[in-house]
């Protein structure tokens, strides 16, 4: 299955030391091995390099991890389900445009019922460049963000509205995920997410990760359905959603609510 890599700090560090680590579940301790990506903040702009290929035996990962100094990460490794083709356009992270701002995202789970459900159409100018349920998900959570953006007095509302909206599309079926603005780091546990939280001389640092990296250090899953966001290494907002069982045919109502 599909894991996920989040890094947010209050300073820029080197990378090297979690990102391989992160590595190795790309096909050799996991069998993720349908593709890699990486997205970090660099000089004030996201930076976005992957490939259809299995991370742990790839030299073009080896040899950027060491060079990464950032404050801001999002890493995935694959493993291909929906649809079960390792291809560049379905490799994670996925990079969009919206409301002035660069958007990453990377999911572990499957939500394939999203893409046919009658409530949950895409209605912005933001489409799927491959065939995932991942860049499908992605690209409606940035629809329902587009619309909240476009009242200036709303501020950073969408913030509050994700997690709703989270756990909206987790009841479609699986749905763990990273996601940021440039700015802030969100982080939201279905089933399947850890975090690590430090503060070392004076530095914040939050670590996200599927699967723990390291055995000797304090991870601590997240609740299910629980949201995390994060700026400059520090929580900056918490909640918990639930997630009702969908029917075939249902029309979520909050759905049909937010895009009016």
């Amino acid at each position: 299955m599909c894991e996920l890599f989040g890094f947010s700090s209050s300073t820029a560090t080197h990378l090297d030391g979690p990102l391989t680590l992160f590595q190795a579940r790309g096909g050799y301790a996991a069998d993720n091995s349908d593709g890699w990506g990486i997205a970090w903040r660099e000089d004030g702009e996201f930076r976005l390099q992957k490939a259809p290929t299995p991370a742990a035996q790839c030299a073009t990962y080896a040899r950027l991890a060491p060079t990464i100094v950032s404050d801001l990460v999002i890493a995935h490794v694959r493993k291909a389900k929906h649809p079960p083709i390792n291809h560049f356009s379905n490799t994670h992270p996925f990079q969009r445009e919206c409301c002035g701002k660069p958007w990453v995202f990377a999911h572990n789970g499957l939500v394939p019922d999203i893409m046919n459900d009658a409530g949950m159409q895409l209605a912005g100018a933001r489409r799927p460049e491959g065939a995932t349920d991942s860049e499908y998900a992605f690209c409606f959570l940035l629809d329902q963000i587009a619309n909240w953006c476009q009242n200036p007095a709303s501020g950073d509302r969408w913030l509050g509205e994700l997690a709703p909206l989270s756990g909206l599309i987790a009841s479609f079926g699986q749905f763990n995920f990273l996601l940021s603005d440039g700015m802030y780091l969100i982080a939201y546990g279905h089933d399947r997410l850890h975090y690590r939280e430090s503060l070392r001389a004076g530095r914040h640092v939050a670590l996200i990760a599927s699967v723990p990296l390291t055995q000797d250090e304090p991870w601590q899953a997240f609740a299910p359905g629980e949201l995390r966001v994060y700026r400059a290494g520090r929580l900056v907002r918490a909640a918990v959603t639930c997630q009702g069982i969908r029917r075939a045919g249902d029309v979520p109502a909050f759905a049909a609510g937010i895009q009016s």
